[in-house]
């Protein structure tokens, strides 16, 4: 058994999810026990400095690297936190970091919805919070910077946590899809495992998740609240179908797979427009935010019903939406036939199955495993995840 520590901050900037695990196996054989899961909030004036920059804001190359290092320090102070009470001490650290900017590959049409530079088609994303500098506060081997390599061969670098799934929940008999719901809304479709199934397997990011949920709650309450709990407030709204239609118009879900997204689609920007949108029907808060919840839940509806090769007989769902009750109903109303549950059910755990999977890419990673699933991503071959500190 290895003893892994995973480590991702993910869309939504909510805080550092640490996962201490065991690891046994490799892909087909691959264990993995959970030994502690905590979050640790960013301290508040760092988590400012990131939001400002994930929603455009200007800084200086100096300010940037004071940024990334403050980042890495508070992932070193997780790692080291979340294992100070389970000796012994981890011997690998898998550090997803913080996104602070997703571009996926732009096409090469001048005139595609994609269009963002006519210097290269490849993608591109930023993760803060280097790997060496956690190696350096732990002392312990870190593995970080996992999306390059799957963008440097053509991939999106996302979503990266397919084959995780696959390993860890598939089903002999049932098709099954690992819901995430963070920030952003990520699938996996993992068909019966058997015979060459793991080809078939695909997966995509399917829109937002919480990310305008929380970015309104913090609207409407002068930041007072972070985030509508059990989705209560917007239970108390009014779904506006014809706003609705209208955003689902948008040129993203239309989009067949490989694909990605993040706040520089569904952040800041695009909330503004949603606000200005609802004032023409005269939506009160709650209006809005149900509409925006109905928004989550149709989009991965009919991203399903779209882009799949089939419905699941069963929906596994995890990440912060997971614990929104109210999202979790609309999304059953709208799939009556499906059995949701999370993935806590299945024995894996939802509130830290991310971090979970960035500890088994850094395993996989030092076993000399690829991690990406090309056909998720669209990458042109499956290649090792991941940059090791010290190298």
């Amino acid at each position: 058994m290895t003893r892994v520590i995973g480590l991702i901050s993910g869309t939504s900037v909510d805080g550092i999810d640490a996962a201490f695990v065991e690891i046994a196996g490799s892909e087909s054989d691959l264990t993995v026990k959970l030994l502690a899961g905590e979050t640790y909030p960013y301290p508040e004036q760092l988590r400012s400095q990131i939001l400002n920059l994930c929603a455009g804001g200007s800084i200086s190359m100096a300010e940037l690297a004071v940024l990334d290092d403050a980042i890495a320090q508070q992932f070193a102070q997780a790692a080291q936190a979340i294992q100070k009470h389970h000796p012994p001490a981890a011997t690998l650290i898998g550090s997803h970091g913080q996104t602070v900017y997703h571009r996926p590959p732009v096409p090469r049409l001048r005139d595609a919805p994609w269009h963002v530079s006519t210097c290269t088609p490849l993608g591109y994303s930023l993760q803060l919070g280097r790997g060496e500098v956690i190696a350096d506060a732990t002392g312990i081997k870190t593995i970080s910077n996992f999306r390059v390599a799957d963008i440097a061969v053509g991939g999106q670098g996302a979503p990266l946590v397919s084959k995780i799934d696959a390993c860890l929940l598939c089903s002999p008999t049932q098709h099954r899809c690992i819901q995430n719901i963070g920030g952003i809304g990520n699938v996996t479709y993992l068909p019966p495992c058997q015979g060459n199934w793991l080809d078939a397997v695909c997966g995509w990011d399917t829109g937002p998740g919480n990310s305008l949920l929380d970015l309104a709650v913090q609207h409407f309450t002068q930041g007072s609240k972070t985030y509508d709990q059990d989705g209560n407030w917007a239970r108390q709204g009014t779904v506006c179908q014809a706003l609705l239609n209208q955003w689902l118009a948008h040129d993203f879900f239309q989009q067949a797979p490989p694909k990605s997204t993040g706040r520089e689609l569904f952040g800041w920007d695009y909330l503004q427009q949603c606000i200005a949108q609802s004032q023409l029907y005269s939506l009160s808060p709650a209006d809005l935010l149900a509409t925006l919840t109905e928004l989550t839940v149709a989009s991965i509806e009919e991203s399903y019903r779209r882009f799949l090769p089939q419905m699941p007989d069963q929906i596994f769902l995890c990440g912060g939406g997971s614990r929104n009750l109210y999202l979790k109903q609309r999304l059953q109303a709208r799939l009556q036939s499906v059995g949701i549950q999370t993935t806590d059910e299945a024995g894996v755990s939802g509130d830290f199955k991310e971090a979970i999977a960035f500890a088994v890419l850094a395993y996989w990673r030092d076993l000399g495993i690829c991690g990406n699933l090309p056909q998720v991503t669209g990458a042109k071959q499956g290649v090792l995840l991941g940059n090791i500190a010290p190298s």
